[in-house]
């Protein structure tokens, strides 16, 4: 095992363990990562609700996980899903706000989807959070405020910005690229 390895494993075990989980049995034809046809449209300004309406729009895990900072559990099915997207982007499940592409996507095999960057860095914001004792940098959808994962620094995976922001797939909604047209046959 490489010593890069060891680290995030122990970090893996920490979460796992401080994380309370709500395990919520999943259909099994119906894909925990919502696949949209098309871009939703996008919020024009900030998205409030009460507590009522977040629990009428989200699932119990995307409320969990979006107002409540919780954590899905790594290796899951939505990590499963996350790992056979082609290309797309990711949307808030919260507000439909696009957040992260394929673009940016890379498999760090935390067990939780990863991306070195946000395709729109204005619609992601940080805090830092203390749950598990220590620093970290949480990310969270700038539009909703919804609780999306962590980003960490330095790790040296060889991504453009050594950056990975470890996301919960549950709180997004995958939006495939159009497929490329055929180009009209040239003119004899």
């Amino acid at each position: 095992m490489t010593s890069k390895l060891v680290p995030r494993l122990l970090l893996g075990v920490a979460v796992l363990a401080a994380t309370p989980f709500l395990l919520i049995a999943a259909d099994p034809v119906k894909p925990i990562i919502e696949v949209l046809k098309e871009t939703p449209a996008q919020p024009a300004q900030t998205v409030e609700k009460t507590d009522e309406e977040w629990k009428k729009t989200l699932t119990p895990e995307q409320y969990r996980i979006l107002r409540q900072a919780g954590t899905e559990r790594a290796n899951g099915q939505v990590y499963k899903e996350f790992k056979e997207q082609g290309g797309g982007t990711y949307c808030c499940a919260g507000c439909n706000t696009e957040l992260f592409s394929s673009k940016e996507k890379f498999d760090s095999h935390c067990g939780w989807p990863s991306f070195y960057d946000p395709s729109k860095a204005k619609n992601v914001k940080t805090a830092t959070d203390y749950h598990l004792g220590y620093a970290r940098t949480e990310v969270r959808c700038a539009v909703c405020d919804g609780h999306l994962g962590h980003v960490f620094t330095g790790e040296g995976y060889d991504t453009p910005t050594d950056k990975r922001y470890c996301i919960n797939g549950t709180v997004l909604k995958f939006v495939p690229f159009p497929e490329a047209k055929e180009a009209p046959a040239e003119k004899k």
